[in-house]
């Protein structure tokens, strides 16, 4: 595990006897408007996309979803909620969903503002093309690593 208070969902504990699941639930409860709300249903839809991810909380409190390897982040701003893509520069975005980080070699975000519509459907595809390309480069290190042994 990587350092910071980290859980595979609620299973594991940190120091403080507290799941990441239940500080990313009171982190959503404590932002008590629309961003919540937001960070609360895009959290949702990756659990539905993915559910073997595995929930932690990074940077000085913020939620970071993996699966081999970082697949996103949810970052809540004044103004935004920002999911941003470890890797989102190598996926493919046909319904044009990355509105952020555009310039970045390897980023992708997309900026969530009040009112905002989702599309749930292309959120998730995106986000298990995302879980797709950790898992490829997990296979190809276990394949390399069997050929040198």
């Amino acid at each position: 595990m990587m350092k910071g208070a980290t859980a595979k969902k609620s299973s594991a504990k940190d120091t403080d006897s507290t799941s990441t699941s239940e500080l990313i639930d009171a982190k959503i409860q404590e932002l008590g408007d629309w961003r919540g709300k937001m960070l609360g249903r895009l959290r949702a839809l990756i659990r539905e996309a993915d559910p073997e991810v595995v929930e932690e909380l990074k940077w000085r409190g913020v939620p970071v979803w993996s699966h081999d390897g970082i697949i996103c982040t949810g970052e809540t701003y004044k103004a935004a909620v920002k999911m941003t893509f470890a890797k989102g520069a190598a996926l493919e975005d046909p319904t044009g969903l990355f509105n952020s980080s555009l310039e970045g070699n390897v980023r992708r975000a997309i900026d969530f503002h009040e009112g905002a519509k989702i599309d749930e459907k292309a959120l998730k595809a995106l986000i298990r093309a995302a879980v797709a390309l950790n898992t490829s480069k997990t296979k190809a290190k276990s394949k390399s690593a069997k050929r040198t042994a």
